[in-house]
């Protein structure tokens, strides 16, 4: 390479060896891999396993017991922190009969520092002693057990579980007295009221609730003490009356702020009927209690709409209020005030929810006040008020009628209809007037409304479908309008009614003329071809009208 030339080796060409193509088809025995699993399992050797033992004598036994404890202590000494492995020596002490050995595995255990706050050794340590009916033992642990771990709700449990168990109610008791001057949670406070209560000791009970309300004074502990007292029927005691009042007035108070004043008020009225009047009427009586809360609540509503005077949803509950308390002047003292704040433009949405106002007023009067001459003026005055040259609302009037009704008044109702049916004509208002007048039985004032309608409303095929009492001129003039909004349910409806009006007359006419005999020929052979001819022309209309349209 040095002077420039290739050696033979460089220049060599290399040609690429023959080799034979590998057989990749595939092989007449295939074996999965569950196979390949199975023989390997079944192929397995046997676990070897030590032989059972039988200990025929004293000697082997004790050879045993010297094993195993071999065994636990060379554990204890590498994993001495584990529980478990205490747990079990224990345990196996236990099962040997050996309770003395067994006992001072546990106490070995409880000098481990992380184990003697382990509550759990110290359960499975007195399970022990109670199991083997060591009652002093176990008194003793539990002692020194909640003296260790006093925070722990669970071995104080259980330590009262087995002195009442016991029949030991005084030691039961004590323990309890022990606890509380812990100060646990309301639960640990509430487990001593039962406790109290399932030994019928009632005053015991109310002594400690008195001292749970003083540690945990929350809302839920007086409740529950309130509850204590209403079951136990101890309300009236003299002694407790002024107490009672407070509480009441409390609980009462907290309801208003939550704004649930028909609890507050069924909270002063319960207050009032249990406990004496001498007592109570000096600071409360029944209308000093309403006017109290009202008074809060009016105050509150007349601040927000002296904010937002056009907040309607405000006045509905101002309104409600007032109708709960049942003060007529003072309702449509209300309900006056609401009605004089108009909305500010004279658009739809703006009137929506304002013209519940006069609704609501209106159906009060007749319902409530009874007041038929004031409903009327009421209804008067809402129409006098709408803007029906821009909107109208189709429900005043309709109720302003049906009012009319009500007080056999039907001239008075006709003419409101009829005054709006000029002044802001709507569907709702010619429907329901026809529906009035049909179950009347006015036919004639029927057909002439539909003539209204039409004129007013000549494209509504709904009109057109339900004048077809008129006959065929009708309908005539319904397909000759230039425009129409559905066309084809006015067809539709023309063609059914001529198939079921050639139906009648043909009918008619063979019976007139065959008799019953005949006519049953005809309906058979006769009937169909009749129809069919009859209708032919309608049809031929209706494809005539079709193609125009495509073509346009």
């Amino acid at each position: 390479m040095a002077s420039g030339y290739l050696t033979r080796k460089e220049t060599e060409v290399k040609v690429a060896m023959a080799r034979r193509v590998k057989n990749k088809t595939p092989a007449p025995i295939q074996i999965t891999a569950e196979q390949i699993l199975r023989e390997a399992r079944e192929r397995q050797e046997a676990e070897i396993r030590p032989p059972n033992q039988k200990i025929t004598d004293q000697t082997e036994v004790a050879d045993y017991r010297l094993r195993k404890r071999k065994e636990f202590e060379s554990l204890i000494s590498r994993v001495g922190w584990n529980k478990s492995v205490w747990v079990k020596y224990a345990e196996w002490e236990e099962s040997q009969n050996d309770l003395k050995r067994a006992r001072s595995i546990w106490e070995r255990a409880l000098v481990v520092d992380a184990l003697n706050r382990d509550h759990t050794i110290w359960l499975k340590y007195v399970h022990m002693e109670m199991k083997n009916k060591f009652v002093d033992h176990a008194r003793n642990l539990w002692d020194r057990a909640v003296i260790r771990l006093p925070r722990v709700d669970q071995l104080w449990y259980k330590s009262i579980h087995m002195e009442e168990m016991l029949g030991n109610v005084a030691g039961a008791r004590g323990i309890f007295e022990r606890w509380m001057g812990w100060m646990p949670d309301q639960q640990g406070w509430l487990s001593y009221i039962k406790f109290e209560l399932r030994y019928n000791e009632i005053e015991r009970a109310r002594e400690i609730f008195e001292r749970l309300v003083q540690c945990h004074p929350k809302v839920i502990a007086w409740i529950r003490f309130a509850k204590f007292e209403m079951k136990n029927g101890e309300i009236g005691r003299e002694d407790d009356d002024e107490e009672a009042e407070q509480l009441f007035v409390a609980f009462a108070e907290f309801e208003d702020k939550c704004r649930e004043t028909d609890r507050a008020r069924c909270i002063y009225k319960f207050a009032l009927d249990h406990i004496p009047k001498g007592r109570a009427e000096d600071l409360f009586s029944k209308e000093g209690i309403e006017d109290v809360i009202v008074g809060k609540r009016r105050f509150q509503y007349e601040d927000q709409v002296k904010k937002n005077p056009r907040n309607y949803d405000t006045w509905f509950d101002y309104i409600r209020l007032e109708e709960s308390v049942g003060n007529k002047e003072r309702i449509r003292e209300v309900y006056e005030t609401a009605i004089a704040i108009v909305p500010p433009a004279e658009e739809k949405r703006y009137w929506q929810r304002y013209i519940y106002l006069w609704i609501n007023y209106a159906l009060y009067e007749e319902l409530d006040a009874q007041d038929m001459e004031r409903t009327r003026h009421v209804y008067r005055e809402c129409l006098k008020l709408i803007p029906h040259h821009k909107f109208s609302f189709a429900k005043i009037w309709l109720l302003a009628a049906q009012f009319e009704i009500r007080q056999l008044r039907l001239k008075e109702a006709r003419l409101l209809l009829g005054e709006v049916i000029g002044r802001a004509p709507k569907d709702k208002i010619f429907k329901k007037y026809i529906e009035i007048e049909l179950h009347l039985g006015n036919i004639d004032r029927c057909r002439k409304l539909y003539e209204k309608y039409l004129e007013w409303s000549p494209e509504n095929c709904y009109a057109w479908s339900n004048s077809l009492k008129r006959a065929r001129a009708v309908f005539e003039l319904a397909i000759d309008q230039p425009a129409l909004d559905i066309p084809e349910l006015l067809w539709k409806a023309y063609i059914d009614f001529e198939i079921s009006e050639t139906t009648k007359e043909t009918e008619e006419e063979k019976a007139n003329r065959h008799g019953p005999a005949v006519y049953e020929e005809y309906i058979d052979y006769l009937f169909p071809e009749e129809m069919q001819a009859n209708n032919l022309n309608i049809l031929a209309s209706a494809y005539k009208w079709k193609k125009q349209r495509v073509a346009s």
